[in-house]
């Protein structure tokens, strides 16, 4: 019973992060959100992962690290996009745009 917890509750969150990040696609906030919690639930699967299988947690902590950066890096382009657009609509932000 627990091995089927610890694997169906990071599997719902994912499910429920992918669901969010689908369903807001307006604002550029609440996509960047949706989006980490999508990156936590995978970082919980793949520590209850490597942990089941007696792995190092050197992965997971290299997974994190990447994480973070990739947090940093939409918190950046929130800022960029704020400050040139006004908004954080993300219809109004125009990728072709130089």
């Amino acid at each position: 019973m627990m091995a089927i917890l610890n694997w169906s509750l990071p599997s719902i969150l994912f499910i429920m992060g992918v669901f969010t990040f689908v369903s807001n696609r307006k604002h550029l906030l609440s996509m960047l959100l949706s989006l980490e919690y999508i990156v936590l639930s995978l970082f919980l699967l793949l520590f209850i992962y490597l942990n089941m299988l007696s792995y190092e947690n050197f992965f997971s902590m290299m997974f994190l690290t990447f994480s973070v950066c990739e947090g940093a890096l939409g918190l950046s382009i929130l800022v960029s996009m704020i400050r040139t657009h006004g908004n954080d609509y993300f219809q109004s932000f125009n990728v072709l745009q130089c």
